[in-house]
């Protein structure tokens, strides 16, 4: 099964593992370079995915991670953050 990403109000992280949802949450309103960072670190060095592909996530099983459409259009217009 694949990762989800999903943004959630209230979160103690900026982005946290949640093996039971097989999914990585994600505070909303972190800044995006900030946040982007966190979820690649959590992809490659928590969960071994390989590196990422362009701007893009991957999943351990090799398949692109999407990101929600909240923090795809955050991304889109914020070019702090670089792929790990």
């Amino acid at each position: 099964m694949c990762i989800v990403i999903s943004v959630v109000d209230d979160l103690p992280k900026i982005a946290i593992w949640d093996p039971d949802e097989v999914s990585i949450l994600v505070a909303r309103g972190t800044a995006t370079g900030e946040l982007m960072r966190e979820v690649a670190a959590i992809l490659t060095i928590d969960l071994g995915a390989p590196a990422s592909v362009d701007d893009r996530f991957v999943c351990f099983c090799g398949a692109l991670v999407e990101l929600p459409g909240e923090l795809t259009a955050l991304v889109a217009v914020d070019s702090s953050w670089e792929p790990v």
